[in-house]
């Protein structure tokens, strides 16, 4: 990992070195697409070294046996971006530190329901905000989707002093460009890919700020047993103006 050499760096070019951090917020309260309150922010021990960013456009084509070339797609939505990255977390320096421990908990707490969320009966895990210098791209709320913690080195103890995390980010779409957020303009269906520890509860707090309008989402998708949602099935989330609130 070359962006590992800038933690030690006390001279030159390592004063200047910005540094990534990720954002942790409440969830907010209501229908706002704005993040609550900060509950922590993750300081990266060391820049990742590599970020792998992703969008997609989701289209619908269906077959025609009347038609030889086939029908035109139809255009269902945009997806929101996703963010890969690996988090490098090292404090071997002092083997009796538990930082890397508690680093990785940070990161896993983040797939949990909040109890501020779950209080306002608005369940939730926590919005974050990645951010890096002037990297707008990569800055968007969002959601993780996903951790994976690599344990490589231990100190005496059996506590971890080095760790590799795998995290993926998904974006929370906000209020759409040239849209007035008080005129109540309609925004498009898209569709969500689902993920572990993806519910319709959850996704329709997500994308409508009320948890109660799963139903829409099941009929839509025509989803028969709500507790069966299994990984990759792709589900047409219904405009806000769809949903009977």
């Amino acid at each position: 990992m070359a962006a590992k050499g800038g933690k030690g760096s006390k001279g030159g070019a390592g004063k200047s070195l910005v540094r990534a951090t990720l954002a942790i917020h409440e969830p907010p309260i209501g229908d706002s697409t704005t993040p609550g309150g900060l509950i922590k922010t993750f300081d990266f021990d060391f820049n990742p070294s590599q970020l792998t960013l992703t969008r997609r456009a989701q289209w619908k084509s269906t077959p025609s046996a009347a038609l030889r070339d086939g029908p035109l797609p139809e255009f269902m939505g945009s997806e929101g971006r996703n963010l890969s990255m690996e988090i490098f977390l090292d404090s071997s320096g002092d083997p009796g530190d538990n930082s890397v421990l508690k680093k990785v908990e940070a990161l896993f707490s983040c797939c949990e329901v909040t109890a501020k969320s779950i209080a306002a009966d608005q369940p939730s895990t926590p919005w974050v905000v990645f951010e890096w210098g002037s990297f707008s791209t990569a800055r968007f709320t969002a959601y993780i989707a996903s951790v994976g913690a690599s344990y490589t080195l231990f100190g005496t103890t059996g506590v971890p002093i080095r760790a590799a995390c795998q995290v993926e980010l998904n974006e929370i779409p906000g209020q759409t460009k040239g849209q007035n957020p008080t005129s109540g303009a309609l925004t498009a269906r898209r569709v969500h890919r689902v993920v572990a520890g993806d519910t319709l509860q959850s996704l329709a707090w997500r994308e409508y700020g009320d948890a109660s309008a799963w139903r829409t989402i099941a009929e839509a998708n025509d989803i028969d047993d709500p507790s069966r949602l299994p990984n990759g099935t792709e589900l047409i989330l219904p405009a806000a103006g769809e949903v009977a609130f």
